[in-house]
């Protein structure tokens, strides 16, 4: 039996009772993490199921009080395992981390990185170290911005890891996981507001680390990550942001609103505080193709010529621009893709462009 519950001070997910008629377990996404607990109706105690790192889902209690769960993390693909709380580290059922061909020394640990916005507030990203000879930075801005990225295997993120770029995943305010008042704090500005703030403080905060170098970081992202990588190259210095990459992203969002699919407009309306009919001035300044002229950085657009939600009119009307102020620019799309790009020969094809795209950009060569 699941119960759905929504508790903006505990970001519950859901919770279920076990049909032997056990705890109920608690699921929560706490700080970008999955938190799972027991909670023991009767006496109203909750114990939350401790484990080193990574996130563990449990799915059924065993005879002998452990639990079958899911776990992962980016050293980790997602695993079916054991878990009892003797021991508190989860066991996989499957060997599926041993048979892979990939083991974790090949990959990269997701390192919790903080740092504050313009406003104070505090921004939670994960950040991937190169293990080879450091190229520069990228900056992966995740979609949504209904959404968050966490410890989880990602490909794309190991791709470039292994050639030489330290990568940056932020959750900017907007993301979910942090509570609801930081989830709706993005409407207090709509799209192209203190998020982005959030982003270029986070590069920033790199840069005074002496993580990343300036000059040497890129901004590249899906869907309202693709948007975030527009806004990052028409609005921040060359020495912040070299390069953007954006995949499927808004570039005009009066275009995006009237081209879109018809049911997600109300959620324009809903972050942009009304229509394009109701408020053109905002509409218009938070559209990045009317800043194209201030682009000194290198650009590569990346699209699905099947995308419904952010449709190739985006492109079109910024290549336009973008030609007409004879800006230089590169072009890549994909017939069969809709929004995003995730066939795997597709994604052959993306994950190198990308690196060569950022190595050659942060070369400086042309």
């Amino acid at each position: 039996m699941f119960w759905l519950v929504e508790d903006p001070t505990r970001n519950i997910e859901y919770s279920f009772v076990p049909p032997n008629g056990g705890p109920v377990v608690v699921m929560e996404i706490e700080q970008a993490r999955v938190r799972a607990a027991l909670l023991d109706m009767q006496s109203a105690t909750e114990t939350s199921l401790l484990h080193t790192r990574g996130n563990l889902v449990p799915l059924a209690q065993t005879e002998n009080g452990g639990w079958i769960c899911t776990y992962y993390d980016a050293l980790h693909p997602v695993d079916l395992v054991r878990y009892d709380a003797e021991d508190g580290e989860p066991a996989s059922f499957t060997g599926l981390p041993g048979r892979t061909g990939i083991g974790a020394e090949r990959l990269v640990a997701a390192e919790d990185f903080r740092w504050r916005s313009v406003d104070g507030i505090e921004i939670q990203g994960w950040l991937y170290r190169t293990p080879c000879e450091k190229l520069g930075t990228i900056v992966l801005v995740h979609g949504g911005p209904t959404s968050h990225a966490e410890d989880r295997f990602n490909a794309e993120i190991q791709y470039l890891a292994s050639r030489g770029f330290d990568v940056l995943v932020p959750n900017y305010r907007g993301s979910t996981g942090f509570g609801l008042p930081f989830q709706e704090s993005i409407k207090q500005d709509g799209w192209g507001g203190r998020e982005q703030e959030d982003i270029r403080s986070g590069i920033e905060a790199l840069i005074d680390a002496a993580v990343a170098e300036p000059g040497r970081v890129g901004v590249t992202g899906t869907s309202y990550g693709g948007y975030s990588a527009w806004w990052a190259i028409t609005h921040f210095e060359p020495d912040l942001v070299a390069a953007a990459a954006p995949v499927c992203g808004m570039t005009d969002l009066v275009v995006d609103y009237y081209a879109t699919r018809p049911d997600l407009r109300p959620y324009s309306e809903e972050m942009m505080g009304g229509s394009p009919e109701e408020v053109p001035e905002r509409y218009r300044e938070r559209s990045p193709i009317n800043y194209v002229e201030n682009i000194r950085g290198r650009l590569l657009i990346v699209q699905g010529l099947r995308d419904p939600n952010v449709t190739p009119d985006n492109v079109y009307a910024v290549t336009q621009e973008l030609d007409r102020l004879s800006i230089p620019y590169e072009l890549l799309t994909f017939e069969d893709e809709g929004h995003g790009i995730a066939r795997p020969r597709n994604l052959e094809i993306l994950y190198p462009r990308l690196a060569d795209f950022f190595k050659k950009a942060f070369s400086g060569d042309r």
